[in-house]
């Protein structure tokens, strides 16, 4: 029998599994007591049976939200290059970052539980971030504002070390900017 791909969901499914991922990443991402799925399923104005059709299990749907945030993020370059100079959606982008990691430490406890029970929510996550960093460095270097020897891994670990250091947001704002800094090409006279 010939393999069918799945159908693609209506758009009220859409918008339904949307609210899900979001309201799964603001639950995971709370500290507490662990968030039910009944309690996801009312934040997102939804039954539970709809969240158990897009999502089987609690492994799932913290896999599926964390993904999403990923992906939000590595889409966000394209878009942004679209919209703002080079150096600008560089700038932009890596503010997402900033956010990014913090809903990656929030959801860490549930993240936990999806690599116990074998997935691997982070298996493509690297690729990806380097693909969309690249992208958006190599745009500043065509553009002639970010030097053409800045290397995206080494970017991305800077990132994740502001993250990291970063007492309060204002702090990692400024550490962004003097990243940029170093980042720029600085053009001789």
């Amino acid at each position: 029998m010939p393999e069918t791909s799945p159908r693609p969901l209506r758009a009220d499914a859409l918008r339904n599994r949307e609210r899900l991922l979001e309201a799964a990443v603001q639950a995971f991402s709370r500290p507490g007591p662990e968030v039910t799925l009944d309690a996801i399923a009312r934040e997102a104005g939804v039954g539970i049976g709809t969240l158990y059709r897009h999502f089987p299990t609690r492994e799932a749907l913290v896999e599926a939200a964390y993904r999403n945030e990923l992906g939000k993020l590595c889409d966000a370059a394209p878009d942004l290059l679209d919209h703002l100079p080079p150096d600008r959606a560089l700038r932009g982008w890596m503010s997402r970052f900033i956010d990014y990691l913090a809903t990656k430490r929030g959801m860490a406890d549930a993240l936990r539980l999806v690599i116990a029970s074998g997935a691997n929510p982070y298996a493509q996550s690297r690729d990806r971030l380097l693909e969309a960093l690249g992208r958006l460095l190599a745009a500043g270097v065509a553009a002639g504002t970010i030097r053409a020897d800045v290397d995206a891994g080494d970017v991305l670990v800077n990132l994740s070390g502001i993250s990291l250091a970063a007492g309060e947001r204002a702090q990692a704002d400024r550490l962004l900017d003097l990243l940029m800094d170093g980042l720029r090409h600085h053009r001789a006279g």
